[in-house]
Order: C-alpha cells, then structure tokens, then sequence
C-alpha cells in the first residue's frame, strides 16, 4: 500500500558503531549484504556489494577479532536451494582479502560450531550459509536470533542494503548482543542523512522510474526540504497527463492521478519547482529494435515514451547546474535497453561534472545505471540498498538502524 501524506516520521538518533567496542580475542558477528548476481554458472557478475564490506572486516581483523560473516541470497524460501548457496560469495572474498574464507555447511547447529572453532584471533573470516535457507530467518524467530547471536560476542550490522527488513539476522540478534553501525551502513547514514537533514543548497531531487506510488513517500519527505524535484521515467506521464498533456500510449498510473494533483499543489504551496519533461524519446513498441524517434510536448497516439529527449536533458542540466546537493533515485527511462538509455547516462554525466557538489544516487535501478556508465567513481556516495534507501529517503526510520545500541 503507497505511503499517504500523514505518516508519521521516526526521529533519528546517533548508534554505536563497530570503533566502539574492544575487538581483541571477540568473535564479532558482522551482517553483510552478499546478495550477489550470479549467472547461470554460479559465477558471480558484480562484487561491488562484497568490495563495499572490506573496510569493516579488515578492521575487526587489525583489531584482533575472529569475524563471522553472515547473509542472504536471492529467495530460498527458507529451503536449501543449491543455486542461491553463498559459497560463490566465499570464493570473491576469499580473493579480496588474499586469505582462506571459511564457507560453513549452515547458519546454525552443532555442526557449525565444530566448524567456526577453527577460528583464530586476527586472521580468521567465515561466512556462515544462507540465512534464508532457514525460514526462521525472515520470521525475526527468537529463538533463531538468539541461536545466530551465539556464535559470536559482538554484533555489526553492515547491511544497508537488508536493513529495512525486521529479520532474525538484522533486528532480533541485537536482543542477545552488544551491537553497532560497520563502516558501510555509517556511510549510508551519513550520506543519505545529510542530504535530508543538513543539505547544502540549491538542494534538488530527480525522481524516476515507473510508477508514482513506489515514491509517494519521498515527494513528502522532500517536499519540504528541496528547492527543485525534476521528475523523469514513466512515473512522469502520470503527472503530465493531470495536467492536460497528450501521452498517447505511455504508462501512467490511472487511480493515482489525483495523488499527482496533489503532489503538484503542495509544491507550489512550499515554493518547490517540479520539472517535468517537455519532450521524449517515443516509439510504438517496447523492444531495442523499435524506430525510435522525439516528439514533444505531447506524444502522438500509439506511441509511448521510453527516455526524455534533447529539450528535456537541456532543462534538467540548466536546473541542475547550480545544485550544491543532489539527490536521485530512478531512472529517466528503459535505460537496460541502450536506445532508451540516453536521457538517464546524459544526466547521469551532468551529476559527474558538478563541482563541489554533494551527489547521493539513492540505490537499486539508479546505481546499476550509473555503474553501467561507469561513472560511479565520479558521484560522492552511490547507495548500495534498493527499498532500504528508497525508504530511508521517505524519513522512515529502518528497523536494522533503530534495533542498534544508542551512543
């Protein structure tokens, strides 16, 4: 159900993180987000996830702990799946950190705990097996929550990615341990939470993506702190057919057109600028290989808007020239089809150029798409959760965060 403009807000409060606990001759258990693509070799085709959990183990592992890794892949159904087992996972780290990576037999169990006593001080990493081969995990169990924090002494949550999800492995472990932030759930909150707290400004936000509802929550956060939102995909034929534009045979949400009224009136009413797309990249057909063409501002009958054209990236990359922080999630079209990619890579390179700016690219389709254009490394912070930072942007306090012990 779409979030309506009344729910209410969680206040954030200041966690513990992994530098406030004496590591030395502890076992830390530390939650991490391998939830990794594989192909239909069970190879691994993107290790940024992994690649973003380093600095957190190689600090437990200066710091004398033995590190207990633990993580869910894909949907099991809390059934053993062999395809969706993390010993692919195992096997990149293992290659990262130059050093044997323990991949157990199970999460839980006697069998585990014979397994994890090889562990020694300062050297030893193991990944425990998919959480969600067990169907307690997503149960939030007690008693698996209590059985997973027995196997280490101090709990890290690094999982960004998993932490708006109320599972054994994220919210309930902290009920039998000590519990803090890793590096990597710290930089989220400090990237996504600064640009909605303290931003520096002209403060804007692009929004994308297919449908209006996925980010209802958002405009009402940002509705109120934003100087401009620039609104892209097709979740913007909803707001353009409100107000009288042709969008011939473009997707739009019907039983959402007065939410987008709405959105519109209340922006005026807080002298917020939305930016709508005056033209488009159209064809007749979803596929590659459709004749693709521009048409604007209205799009002709039969066709449908698959990317924002010319005139609109020119608008977008005027407004954005002056933004101190930048805030986007969603795509400006199809953008897994090249043809239909243009909009989102051109203002995907205007972020990469701003000087001085603040640019947080708010996880999931955004981040693939910035990482397929290889321009990640050019943005301040890339998000490495999909709902989890959709929803911390909506200022929906995340039970993986709240759970965490209060500085």
């Amino acid at each position: 159900m779409a979030r309506g403009f009344s729910q209410k807000r969680a206040a954030k409060l200041v966690k513990k993180t992994i530098r406030d606990f004496d590591l030395r001759g502890k076992r830390v258990l530390i939650r991490v987000d391998f939830n990794v693509p594989l192909d239909k070799n069970l190879n691994l085709t993107d290790d940024t996830r992994i690649r973003a959990t380093l600095p957190t183990i190689k600090y437990a592992l200066e710091h004398g702990a033995q590190v207990i890794l633990m993580s869910h892949l894909g949907r099991p159904e809390g059934r053993p799946v062999s395809t969706m087992s993390l010993s692919p996972a195992a096997k990149r780290l293992s290659e990262l950190l130059h050093q044997e990576v323990i991949q157990c037999s199970d999460c839980i169990g006697p069998r585990i705990k014979e397994e994890l006593s090889r562990l020694k001080d300062g050297v030893s990493v193991a990944l425990l097996e998919n959480l969600r081969f067990n169907p307690n995990e997503e149960k939030n169990d007690p008693a698996f929550s209590k059985a997973l924090a027995e196997h280490g002494q101090v709990y890290i949550n690094d999982a960004f990615g998993s932490s708006h999800r109320a599972h054994a492995s994220i919210e309930g472990i902290t009920k039998f341990l000590p519990s803090g932030a890793g590096f990597l759930l710290e930089k989220e909150i400090q990237y996504l939470g600064e640009a909605l707290k303290n931003p520096k400004k002209p403060f804007m936000a692009i929004l994308g993506g297919s449908k209006v509802s996925d980010k209802i929550g958002v405009v009402e956060n940002l509705i109120s702190k934003v100087d401009k939102i620039l609104i892209g995909g097709a979740m913007a034929y909803t707001f353009l057919k409100v107000q009288g534009v042709g969008i011939g045979s473009s997707k739009f949400e019907k039983d959402k057109l007065d939410l987008a009224k709405t959105i519109l009136e209340k922006a005026k009413e807080n002298g917020v600028e939305i930016l709508l797309p005056v033209d488009h990249g159209v064809v007749q057909k979803v596929d590659a290989a459709a004749p693709l063409k521009v048409e604007g501002p209205s799009i002709s009958p039969e066709w449908l808007g698959v990317d924002i054209g010319p005139k609109t990236v020119q608008l977008f990359s005027g407004a954005l020239a002056s933004a101190k922080t930048v805030v986007w999630n969603g795509p400006m079209g199809i953008f897994e089809m090249k043809p239909f990619a243009k909009g989102s890579y051109e203002i995907a390179l205007k972020l990469s150029e701003l000087k001085g700016a603040v640019t947080v690219i708010g996880g999931g389709d955004t981040a693939a798409c910035v990482m397929g254009f290889g321009l990640q490394d050019k943005m301040t912070h890339i998000s490495t959760g999909g709902g989890a930072s959709l929803e911390y942007l909506e200022g929906v306090e995340l039970p993986g965060i709240a759970a965490l012990e209060d500085k």
